[in-house]
């Protein structure tokens, strides 16, 4: 089993910074892929950002000049930095990270519980 805790959300005002931490630990043999999603009320789960075991990441158009998305293997932890903050940002922040538990050639999914953020205008 792998369990993912998430940290860093929070109240910030509009044009603010917020960094986000989701640490992984467990039965894990290698991480490959990390990602973060939000959801914000009323609305379905969106894909912001992954990196996978190199490194490469790709973020979606609507964030990428705002978000960046790194990661620390000695930690097992992905972060997401957030600059110049907007209201439409408001939502719960989720991490995803894809996780090999054993030498066998299996993959596993799994999502933290979430990090509220709010941007205030």
């Amino acid at each position: 089993q792998v369990q993912l805790v998430e940290s860093g959300g929070g109240l910030v005002q509009a044009g603010g910074s917020l960094r986000l931490s989701c640490a992984a630990s467990g039965s894990i043999y290698r991480i490959n892929l990390m990602a973060w999603y939000r959801q914000a009320p009323g609305k379905q789960r969106e894909f912001i950002a992954r990196i996978d075991s190199g490194d490469a990441t790709y973020t979606t158009d609507s964030v990428k000049d705002r978000f960046t998305i790194s990661r620390d293997n000695a930690k097992n932890t992905v972060y997401l930095q957030m600059n110049s903050l907007k209201s439409e940002d408001t939502a719960v922040y989720l991490c995803n990270v894809n996780v090999r538990v054993s030498p066998l050639p299996y993959d596993y999914d799994y999502w933290g519980q979430g990090t509220q953020v709010t941007v205030s205008k």
